[in-house]
C-alpha cells in the first residue's frame, strides 16, 4: 500500500473537535490502499482536558508517532501547540519521510502554523503535500478591523503566512468548498498546480454503537417527559450570535408556545476548560429565557459524553452562521443518534441540503446577514411544524441511502481518490 503521513498535533485523547477529522481518515484509509502514519504531539503537552475513552475508538493497528513540545510558559506567551512543537514535528516528519518512503504528507489545519511544515518538508525531502482546511485560515473575525487587536494581528499574520504554506501544495481540501475557495483566489497558481476537493465531516456509526458498551451516563440534565429537550453541542461561532438573538426574540414574544421547550447548549463557553465562561447565558438572561427555556454548560465535555447526552435528548438543535460555507459536523451526530433535527442554517450550507435529502428533520434557512430578520418571522412557525413532526418521527424513516454518502467511510474514499490523482501527476 501507498503510505500517507498525517501530521496533526492534536489526536486522541485530545477532546478537540478537529481530532475526529484525522482519526476517521486514518481509520478508513487502509480500505482504499493507503497506509496511514499519524504524527502528533504527546498528550502531556495538551492544554485541553483529555478524553481517555477516545483512544478506545482507534484501530489497534494504527501507527501513531508522538513528539514532545515546549511547555506553556507563565505568563502564557505561546499557547498554540503547533507552534510549540513546530521543530519537533519537522524533525520527526523528515525522519519518517526519508526512512519509511512516505508517498504523501497531509496536514489538516488548524493549527495553522503546521501548514508551513508542508512547504519546509517539501523543500528538504521533495515530498508532495496537501493542506486540509477544517477552518478557514485567512478570516475576518469580528473586531479584525481594530488595529493591533488580537484578531487584527491574527488576520494580518495569516495573510502573510498562508501564501508561503500553500505555494508548493499538490492538494487543497476542506470541509466545504467555501473553506478553501478564497485560497485559490488569493493564490491563482494553485489552479494549475494543485487538485482541490471538498469533503464534509463524515458520520461514524460505530462511535454511537460504542457508547452502549461504556459506563457513561448523562449528567448535565435529567430526562423530563413534560418537556421537549434539544441539545446543541459544540462551539459557538462568532457569526452565529446574531442568528441566535433573533431566535431568542421569538422565544420571548411567543413564551407560551415555547413553554414546553428546553434548549441545552453544551461546550459553548468562550474558554473550553472554564465552566464559568458563559457565552449563551447573558443573552438568555436579556430575554428572560435563562433556566426556563435556555440552559448552558460552557465547559467542553468528552466526545462520547456528548453522544450520551444526544441519546438522552428528544432532538438535536443545529445553529448556523451567516457564512454560507459553515457545515456543522453535529448534523451527522444527530442523524446517527437517531434523533430528529431542528436546524437554522444559511440557505447555501451543505448541512441544510443533507438534512432535507435524508429526511432527518426540519430546516429553517436564511440568506446571510442581511436576511436574519426573516428568522423572527418564521421561527415560531418552524417550531410548530417541528413539534408536529416529532409526534410521527421514526429514525427508521431517515433515508440512509442519502446519508451513506456522508459516512466517514464514503468521505475517506473521496480523499483516497484525490490522493491517487495527485500521485499520478508528474
Amino acid at each position: 500500500m501507498k503510505k500517507i503521513l498525517i501530521l496533526y498535533p492534536h489526536f486522541p485523547p485530545s477532546n478537540l473537535a478537529g481530532v475526529h477529522r484525522a482519526r476517521l481518515f486514518a481509520q478508513h484509509l487502509p480500505s482504499f490502499g493507503w497506509e496511514p502514519i499519524v504524527l502528533t504531539v504527546h498528550q502531556k503537552y495538551y492544554e485541553e482536558t483529555l478524553d481517555i475513552n477516545l483512544e478506545k475508538l482507534l484501530p489497534s493497528t494504527l501507527r501513531i508517532e508522538k513528539v514532545k513540545a515546549f511547555k506553556v510558559t507563565k505568563p502564557r506567551l505561546i499557547g498554540d501547540i503547533g507552534l510549540r512543537a513546530f521543530f519537533q514535528l519537522y524533525k520527526k516528519a523528515k525522519q519518517l519521510i526519508n526512512s519509511e518512503k512516505v508517498d504523501f504528507l497531509y496536514i489538516p489545519i488548524p493549527s495553522f502554523y503546521c501548514a508551513l511544515l508542508g512547504r519546509w518538508l517539501h523543500h528538504s525531502t521533495g515530498i508532495k503535500y496537501g493542506i486540509d482546511y477544517i477552518d478557514p485560515w485567512v478570516h475576518n473575525f469580528p473586531r479584525s478591523n481594530k488595529t493591533f487587536s488580537r484578531h487584527w494581528i491574527s488576520t494580518k499574520t495569516a495573510k502573510i503566512l498562508e501564501p508561503i504554506a500553500v505555494k508548493k501544495a499538490s492538494l487543497i481540501t476542506g470541509v466545504a468548498e467555501g473553506y478553501y475557495k478564497a485560497v485559490a483566489e488569493r493564490n491563482p497558481h494553485l489552479l494549475q498546480q494543485a487538485i482541490f476537493g471538498a469533503m464534509p465531516y463524515g458520520g461514524e456509526k460505530e462511535d454511537h454503537n460504542r457508547i452502549n458498551n461504556l459506563d457513561i451516563e448523562p449528567y448535565l440534565f435529567e430526562k423530563n417527559k413534560e418537556k421537549i429537550q434539544l441539545v446543541y453541542a459544540g462551539a459557538m461561532l462568532p457569526k452565529a450570535y446574531d442568528v441566535l438573538e433573533e431566535i431568542f426574540k421569538v422565544m420571548q414574544q411567543e413564551s407560551l408556545l415555547f413553554s414546553n421547550a428546553e434548549f441545552h447548549f453544551i461546550g459553548t463557553g468562550k474558554k473550553i476548560n472554564d465552566p464559568g465562561s458563559f457565552a449563551i447565558k447573558p443573552m438568555a438572561e436579556k430575554y428572560g429565557l435563562w433556566k426556563t427555556t435556555i440552559f448552558e454548560y460552557p465547559q467542553r465535555i468528552p466526545y462520547l459524553d456528548v453522544l450520551v447526552h444526544l441519546d438522552n435528548a428528544d432532538a438535536v438543535f443545529i445553529l448556523g452562521s451567516t457564512e454560507p460555507h459553515y457545515t456543522p459536523s453535529k448534523v451527522y451526530q444527530g442523524i446517527l443518534a437517531g434523533k430528529p433535527i431542528l436546524a437554522v442554517l444559511h440557505a447555501k450550507s451543505s448541512a441544510a441540503i443533507i438534512i432535507e435529502e435524508a429526511a432527518a428533520g426540519k430546516v429553517l434557512t436564511f440568506n446571510g446577514a442581511g436576511d436574519i430578520a426573516s428568522i423572527s418571522e418564521d421561527f415560531a412557525i418552524s417550531w410548530k411544524q417541528f413539534t408536529d413532526y416529532l409526534t410521527s418521527f421514526n429514525p427508521e424513516n431517515i433515508n440512509q441511502k442519502v446519508f451513506n454518502k456522508y459516512s466517514a467511510h464514503a468521505v475517506t474514499k473521496e480523499l483516497a481518490d484525490l490522493l491517487n490523482s495527485v500521485i499520478k501527476q508528474n
